[in-house]
């Protein structure tokens, strides 16, 4: 009974460190697991130059081809924006989503059920938060691989015009952080490969209905009210302020609700590999 009042007396990033490893916090945040990822990856670079290339050839797509049809959207603030300006920060947003998803779910539930990799982890002093975490973290390092990337290439194209567009890069991380979170935590209840047509069913609508290619105002206001509460949406506005120099206090309504959406998602995480791993 003693320990109660220690408890009560901790700080709260303790209580939820201490809640996140399950107990056994001397894995050093999952940073073992991220080294092991990023030794696995030295012989499938392909797919991390992928990852990046993806984006590209929508940009491209858009500012040789579709670009040169459309005129002039309504930006952020009311103000009127090129299309491929409009297009380029939603596109950055759908790739740190897309790369965090991917790692998240496909990769994650691969070492859940198959490869047993987190069995061997938790025989360590790894705990379940620090498994989470490291997961998460490796997916947030290439997240920001091609958030630098995509933002080189907007350089390159001319697309970059204001410099609170270098806070885009982690803002992107943050974005990451959020669908990383949230990816983890569905992999831990699904069943088989076949579960992640859900995956699909949730990225693919956010993608296109997100306002990655047109305004808010083209919906009904119901409609407006449901893209308003997506997690995309919110990344979405907050990187096409950002790229275009428009910033308010409003943004931090969208850092906050990514933010809680990945802290969210990293704690169901860790326990639910705890349920499943530790029984």
């Amino acid at each position: 009974m003693s320990s109660g009042p220690a408890t009560l007396r901790m700080p709260l990033p303790g209580l939820l460190g201490r809640a996140l490893a399950g107990g056994r916090g001397h894995g050093r945040g999952g940073l073992p697991l991220v080294e092991r990822n990023a030794r696995a990856y030295r012989h499938l670079w392909i797919l991390l130059v992928a990852g990046t290339l993806e984006p590209l050839f929508y940009l491209l797509s858009v500012r040789i081809g579709l670009g040169a049809l459309v005129g002039p959207v309504t930006g952020p603030g009311g103000r009127p924006v090129g299309y491929t300006e409009f297009v380029a920060p939603a596109l950055l947003a759908t790739s740190s989503m897309n790369g965090a998803v991917y790692d998240s779910t496909f990769n994650v539930f691969h070492k859940l059920k198959y490869a047993k990799v987190y069995d061997a982890a938790l025989a360590t002093p790894l705990g379940p938060g620090d498994v989470a975490l490291g997961e998460i973290t490796w997916a947030l390092s290439r997240g920001l691989l091609y958030a630098v990337t995509f933002l080189l290439v907007l350089a390159a194209l001319g697309l970059v015009h204001s410099a609170w567009l270098l806070v885009a890069v982690p803002a992107s991380v943050l974005i990451g952080f959020a669908f990383a979170g949230v990816g983890m935590a569905a992999t831990t209840y699904m069943r088989s490969w076949k579960d992640f047509d859900f995956v699909i069913l949730a990225t693919l609508p956010m993608f296109l209905f997100s306002t990655t290619f047109y305004p808010l105002s083209v919906y009904p206001r119901g409609l407006q009210i449901v893209v308003e509460c997506t997690p995309l949406y919110q990344a979405v506005t907050l990187l096409r302020g950002f790229s275009l120099g428009v910033v308010g206090p409003a943004m931090l309504g969208s850092v906050a609700y990514l933010a809680v959406l990945g802290l969210a998602g990293v704690y169901v995480a860790s326990r639910r590999i705890r349920r499943l791993l530790l029984k």
